[in-house]
């Protein structure tokens, strides 16, 4: 069935070994269109970013790069600017009908912690071809604050997807009418609008920007630390901010987005001309995102934001970034926020759950 996996169909990819770890598969990893993939026990620190390339393993091309190996075993330090190869435990022997795609998880993005997936032979990251049998492999580097990790933490997760199911615009506009997506007018152009929030409905906080100089992040501590320490507060009155080159934000959207039972997301950057920045790295969407929040109203998406090369006025709805709408082959039997301990369900600005609430 032409579609994005949904978690029982993932779970009987698990039972027919077609995904197998070497601890086995929780069913805790199993999301409603993805499945979380978990660190191993070994870090390589390698001097550049690489890609297996065709013919080649990871294996094969590491000793080209690999500086040192670090053994994750009792927890270890990933150095902020620092780049790391860190084998996972799951690994894949797909069908040929299927294909896959990685996206680092909420947490990790709203860290700047850039994350992306690499397979034996590929030539792309995040992307894993038809019929792939292998190994799978993440790339690690901390841009904004050095991190704590250990074996089986889930930086990374995988998307299933089989035939082309992605929604065009007329589709997109059907389903908007249908369902509404957004709690205002529709702005659809390859994939749904979104723009960014810079005038609050109370207060002048608009986001947050990463210091330069902080402490480390162990990521297992959750709601543990003080966001002063690593954050400093954005404030704007006049619907405005100066993006700095180099700097990493938090914002949040002005649509309050929903994501219906029967369809996935994922976000996607603007076009490059309105601007020198990248938004949201983290950019997986799940059914029922927004379906269940306060109100019905959706739930608004944060924004990750880096600037490069020179500074930018960033303005209040300006369009930053697209949700492309896929459907799912079969509607999930769990949903986000539906009793899965979904962390950003009916949110608002908000930074990582391993900060204090304000």
């Amino acid at each position: 069935m032409t579609g994005v996996l949904a978690s029982q169909q993932i779970s009987a990819l698990i039972a027919d070994g077609r995904i197998s770890a070497t601890t086995g598969v929780s069913p805790e990893q199993i999301q409603p269109a993805s499945l979380d993939l978990r660190l191993g026990d070994v870090a390589y620190r390698v001097r550049a970013s690489f890609l297996a390339g065709h013919g080649c393993t990871v294996a094969d091309r590491l000793p080209e790069f690999e500086m040192h190996r670090i053994d994750l075993t009792q927890g270890a330090v990933l150095e902020k600017g620092c780049v790391y190869v860190v084998p996972l435990m799951e690994s894949l022997d797909l069908p040929d009908s299927l294909q896959a795609v990685a996206n680092a998880k909420s947490s990790t993005g709203r860290l700047d912690l850039l994350t992306r997936t690499i397979t034996d032979g590929g030539t792309e990251f995040d992307r894993v071809p038809m019929g792939y049998s292998g190994p799978l492999y993440a790339e690690i580097c901390p841009r904004s604050f050095s991190v704590l990790v250990r074996p089986g933490m889930r930086l990374n997760q995988i998307r299933f997807r089989e035939g082309q199911a992605v929604l065009d615009d007329a589709a997109l506009r059907q389903l908007h009418e249908d369902t509404p997506l957004v709690d205002g007018d529709a702005v659809i152009s390859d994939g749904l609008g979104f723009s960014v929030d810079l005038k609050p409905a109370a207060g002048s906080l608009v986001g947050y920007r990463a210091k330069p100089h902080t402490g480390i992040i162990d990521l297992d501590r959750i709601g543990g630390y003080d966001p002063a320490e690593y954050w400093e507060e954005v404030h704007s009155s006049k619907g405005r901010i100066i993006l700095d080159p180099g700097a990493f934000y938090i914002l949040v959207s002005r649509e309050a987005v929903h994501i219906p039972p029967a369809y996935a997301a994922e976000m996607a950057p603007y076009l490059a001309m309105v601007g020198e920045f990248r938004v949201h790295y983290a950019g997986f969407f799940d059914p029922g995102f927004g379906h269940d929040a306060a109100g019905g109203a959706g739930s608004r998406g944060v924004l990750e934001v880096r600037c490069h090369e020179a500074p930018f006025v960033l303005e209040h709805g300006q369009i930053v970034g697209r949700l492309v709408y896929e459907r799912m082959s079969q509607v999930p039997d769990q949903l986000y926020g539906s009793g899965i301990k979904s962390n950003y369900q009916g949110q608002g600005l908000k930074l990582s759950k391993h900060f204090r609430a304000a």
